[in-house]
């Protein structure tokens, strides 16, 4: 004799949404919430990647498509060989490479507007594990940058996570416009500073 047992139906209510997608991470948090918090940790989300000869007009299309502002560049090895933002994809970047290479602005690839791996700086996952929020939103005003990718280094280095400044905000209650950066950063430190 089986002690398994069929589950009941119920209709669906007239109205039902579909559940909001968490990404793994709290709503909200305070400036005190641990900074993987506020993290895009690639464990469990997975990172949205390009490759160096796709076209820059393909990148910010993917970029649009999944509603993110960073893209990691990679190698068929699957290697980080670059970084691209919105912000390189929609200033002078694309312009100046076709400007520089005669070609068309629509032939510009990410190759010609990435920031390549020798200039990406990473902070230490070891060393977020410790941190908090706020610390978080100090660390990218000091460097002037929006995102900033963190490296595990436990074993084979890899890409582990990622922070936006943009979501960090979103998380903590404050819209940002996300072409402003100092004016992102000042939004966040006064809503770090109310809590």
């Amino acid at each position: 004799m089986s002690t398994h047992r069929h589950l009941h139906h119920h209709p669906l209510p007239a109205g039902t949404p579909v559940i909001e997608f968490d990404h793994g991470r709290p709503g909200s948090v305070t400036p005190d919430s641990p900074a993987t918090d506020v993290m895009t940790d690639l464990r469990h989300t997975p990172a949205f990647t390009i490759e160096p000869d796709a076209t820059a007009n393909h990148a910010l299309q993917k970029m649009m498509h999944a509603g993110v502002r960073l893209l990691l560049v990679t190698n068929s090895a699957r290697h980080v060989v670059g970084l691209i933002t919105a912000r390189d994809l929609m200033g002078e970047k694309p312009v100046r490479a076709a400007t520089e290479n005669q070609i068309p602005r629509d032939a510009v690839t990410v190759a010609q507007c990435m920031v390549p791996q020798q200039h990406i700086e990473v902070l230490d996952y070891a060393e977020v594990l410790r941190s908090t929020v706020a610390e978080i939103v100090l660390t990218l005003r000091h460097s002037g940058r929006q995102h900033a990718l963190v490296l595990e280094t436990d074993g084979q280095p890899v890409v582990r996570g990622i922070f936006s400044a943009v979501r960090i905000g979103r998380q903590l209650g404050v819209e940002l416009q996300s072409n402003g950066q100092m004016q992102s950063f000042a939004e966040l430190e006064q809503a770090i500073a109310k809590v």
